[in-house]
């Protein structure tokens, strides 16, 4: 049986929708945020900047990822710096290449040399774990987020691959392996046993941490008694004579 009190990996809700930022903002369980602009473009906001502030205001003691969307790298070091201005607890999230597949490791050197904390984003394999390790300050913290739940949906175990990348990482200790892209709610544990440090999740699969630890006998009744209900209540019919 699976508890709580053995969490010790940080859980960040990932979304877009402020209301259930705020509400997430409450559960003592999420400790920072993270988003990007096409989430933010999905709920229908037009002002990115105004966004960000209205989430910083309501969220202000806990990490809050914010996306740079430029696709050169001048450009994409001139908007992490100014998303890290935007206050102490934001960290400027960056992919870890343009849309030419060439490595952002100019804009990860730069930023992080002026002790911007942050989220290198878009990761899938080992070796480019290994080169934005070797283009980020070990003096400064930043989030390496690997992609598990899309690394999965190839068919590829990720807990192996990630293992290695939270290896390669020892080298800057003061950097975090997050586990981005979760699938099921059993990924926060693999993610916490293997030694992750933070996973992102949707709001959905963070609301079943009142799950763990349920007898599995009372949750098959209930289940069998919900089954009931929605039939009966849906006025299905199987003739039987």
């Amino acid at each position: 049986m699976r508890t709580l009190g053995e969490l010790k990996i940080k859980i960040f809700a990932d979304g877009a929708d402020y209301d259930g930022i705020v509400d997430m903002s409450k559960n003592p369980m999420v400790k920072g945020f993270t988003t990007n602009p096409s989430l933010i473009a999905k709920t229908g906001e037009t002002d990115y900047e105004d966004y960000a502030r209205r989430v910083i205001a309501a969220v202000p003691d806990k990490p809050l990822s914010f996306e740079v969307f430029a696709d050169d790298f001048p450009t994409m070091i001139k908007q992490g710096r100014k998303i890290a201005s935007w206050g102490q607890s934001v960290n400027a999230k960056v992919p870890v290449t343009n849309t030419k597949a060439e490595f952002a490791g100019e804009v990860i050197k730069t930023l992080s040399g002026e002790g911007v904390v942050l989220n290198i984003t878009a990761i899938f394999t080992p070796a480019q774990v290994k080169a934005v390790a070797d283009a980020l300050s070990a003096d400064v913290p930043a989030i390496v987020s690997v992609f598990a739940g899309r690394i999965a949906d190839t068919g590829i175990d990720p807990i192996p691959l990630m293992t290695e990348c939270l290896e390669i990482l020892r080298s800057r200790p003061k950097a975090e392996l997050l586990w981005a892209s979760t699938r099921e709610f059993v990924n926060i544990y693999q993610a916490n046993d293997m030694g992750c440090h933070i996973i992102t999740s949707p709001n959905d699969l963070i609301k079943k941490l009142s799950l763990v630890g349920k007898d599995l006998n009372a949750y098959s009744q209930e289940t069998v008694q919900a089954f009931y209900k929605d039939a009966t209540s849906s006025k299905f019919s199987i003739a039987t004579d």
